[in-house]
């Protein structure tokens, strides 16, 4: 058989079988980068963003995912429902143990009677002030007039009368129960604390009504800090005793969840959840 130029062709190269790697040419016009990173071509690999988001050219400037602030779900009507059955039941305890003079209200008196003026009073007396009508209420005044100018009128309604529901609710069992107070034996009408639940219902109401309007959760901090520093105001100038104080929280929890449920920032929609229009 004569040989063809094609076949001295194929003869003559070296390049037969899979395809090599060649170096040099090819190669040589890859750009560099000074900062070591892979450069942003085709040939590159690419790199995420900041944000973890791959293949991103170039990356896209934001805020890391781990970075971000998580966001707390309101609670669904079945929980919010549970919790408020919890608190009254915890109250009927507590108010029970104070009826019958029990362990509990025992304990009570002994923890109280260890607290009391273990802080100049100059010092809790303010802090207890914090809880009259004329410096909660206002709070909640102002609260409630910037949520219905932003179109919140329903929660701000329902903050209104949570406020108005508080004597309602405290004054007759402070006439049923008759406790004496810390340094007041001789007086009675000291269980729930008024004070407590007014500084509860005036500076968490406030927060659900400004909450849905803030972009960080600082309203309801400040309110916690609040509440707190009244009740440690009370029992440590003897105004009140411990329990006098956790009564009153309990009594309040479902005036705050009805709150929540008719503001904003309402009940979630989820699992039969309860959102109230806008």
């Amino acid at each position: 058989m004569s040989e063809t130029p094609r076949s001295r062709e194929t003869e003559g190269d070296t390049s037969t079988g899979l395809p090599q790697r060649r170096t040099g040419h090819a190669f040589a016009h890859t750009p560099h980068r000074s900062d070591s990173r892979t450069p942003q071509t085709p040939r590159g690999a690419r790199q995420p963003g900041p944000g973890g988001r791959p293949g991103t050219i170039p990356p896209v400037p934001g805020r890391p995912a781990t970075l971000r602030r998580p966001t707390l779900r309101p609670p669904t009507l079945r929980q919010a429902a549970l919790l408020a059955a919890l608190c009254l039941l915890a109250l009927c305890l507590v108010t029970w143990q104070v009826l019958v003079a029990g362990p509990l209200a025992a304990a009570d008196e002994h923890l109280g009677r260890a607290l009391v003026r273990t802080v100049p009073d100059a010092a809790t007396e303010r802090l207890a002030d914090l809880g009259n009508i004329p410096v909660a209420v206002p709070v909640l005044v102002l609260a409630m007039a910037y949520a219905a100018w932003r179109g919140d009128r329903r929660g701000a309604l329902a903050a209104g009368l949570a406020m108005a529901l508080v004597p309602a609710l405290v004054v007759p069992l402070k006439e049923w129960t008759a406790r004496p107070g810390p340094l007041e034996p001789w007086a009675a009408g000291y269980y729930p604390s008024g004070h407590t639940a007014t500084a509860a219902v005036a500076y968490l109401g406030a927060a659900l009504l400004v909450s849905p309007y803030t972009r960080r959760n600082w309203p309801a901090a400040a309110a916690l800090l609040l509440v707190g520093a009244t009740a440690v105001g009370l029992v440590l100038r003897g105004f009140h005793w411990p329990l006098d104080v956790l009564a009153s929280c309990f009594l309040c929890v479902p005036l705050l969840l009805a709150v929540s449920g008719f503001s904003r920032s309402g009940w979630s929609s989820r699992s039969g959840g309860f959102q109230p229009p806008k």
